[in-house]
């Protein structure tokens, strides 16, 4: 910033009418404000043979996860679960039920 002492202010007020001081703040504040924005952000070039869209050339999306259980299965389970999974009449198999013991299997 341009260092402004007194006598060069009464200087300028005095020149042309004070047109001179006018214009000099004007420019201060027209350099301040240039400062302040910021350009507008470019938009970086793609990579060398980018081609537009989603997956890569040659790529696809992953396969869903394989299913290891029938409808039937489920069915199966929930039916048992109803029923009263884990009773001493019917005891689990499943090794993870805290019902299973090692004299039920």
């Amino acid at each position: 910033m341009t260092d402004l002492h007194p006598e060069d202010t009464a200087a300028m007020r005095r020149e042309n009418g004070g047109r001179d001081f006018r214009l000099f703040l004007r420019q201060q504040i027209a350099n301040g404000q240039a400062r302040r924005t910021t350009p507008p952000a470019v938009k970086p070039p793609p990579p060398p043979g980018h081609l537009p869209g989603a997956w890569p050339a040659g790529a696809r999306p992953p396969d869903p996860p394989p299913r290891h259980h029938t409808d039937a299965d489920w069915q199966y389970a929930l039916d048992r679960y109803r029923n009263g999974h884990g009773h001493d009449n019917d005891p689990c198999h499943c090794g993870s039920c805290p019902t299973t013991t090692k004299e039920n299997q």
